[in-house]
């Protein structure tokens, strides 16, 4: 049976979502790991790389004058960690902003994904992502996919640095107001994430579990959320 929701405005996660958690805890990730110390040094004079690296000494506790090896061992454990760390995210984004340029990373999503994007982009609906991923990185994912360049379809992205935790609901209720404040009922979040769904419900919006076979949050506990195995199961007009 195909779900049916009215609303203005659909904010989409990412990994689990759109795409495999795999492409990005195995692709995207061991593109960036080896690439890490490379990058901060070829970048002395990166005020966002300069910055990052700081952040990560204070964040860890390392000396001042620490060496580049020193910080990427923190790097990698932090990505071993899944640990949503805004350095990391910051020259993650670099790095893979890079890649998708040279078109050494191309993004790949479930088969439903796309073709849902664009109709509901048709039809009115305005598109927005909020991912734990820097917003650059997003971007930079959807300019070079095996559909194209989506990035057209994106009105607004959001990440954990501007706009908060994923698991809290100050961070949706943020995003509502970056989104130039509609009514919070007006705005639908689609997630493989229990957690954030109940975060972005108790913001007020709209929620959609996606529970799709072989992701890790399949068989999780939605409770009251309406929950999906796949886009086409579900209908978005818009209010």
């Amino acid at each position: 049976m195909t779900e049916v929701l009215r609303a203005q405005w659909v904010v989409l996660d990412i990994e689990g979502t759109l795409m495999p958690t795999s492409a990005v805890h195995v692709g995207l990730y061991d593109f960036a790991r080896p690439r890490l110390g490379p990058w901060i040094d070829a970048h002395p004079d990166s005020e966002l790389v300069r910055s990052a690296v700081a952040r990560t000494k204070a964040e860890a506790g390392l000396a001042d004058d620490a060496g580049t090896a020193e910080v990427v061992a923190v790097l990698h454990r932090w990505m071993a960690e899944d640990r949503k760390a805004a350095p990391l995210k910051d020259l993650q984004g670099e790095i893979w902003q890079q890649g998708y340029a040279s078109g050494e990373l191309v993004s790949s999503y479930f088969p439903d994904v796309v073709g849902a994007l664009r109709a509901w982009h048709a039809a009115g609906l305005a598109l927005a992502v909020f991912s734990s991923g820097a917003v650059k990185g997003q971007v930079a994912s959807f300019s070079n996919t095996t559909d194209g360049d989506l990035t057209g379809l994106f009105r607004s992205h959001f990440d954990t640095v501007n706009a908060g935790p994923k698991r809290e609901a100050p961070s949706y209720a943020a995003i509502t107001a970056g989104l130039g404040d509609p009514d919070p009922g007006a705005v639908v979040f689609l997630s493989d994430v229990p957690a954030e769904l109940d975060a972005a419900a108790e913001a007020g919006w709209q929620t959609v579990g996606l529970a799709r076979a072989g992701e890790p949050y399949a068989d999780a506990d939605f409770g009251a959320h309406l929950v999906v195995g796949t886009f086409d199961d579900l209908r978005i007009e818009a209010a």
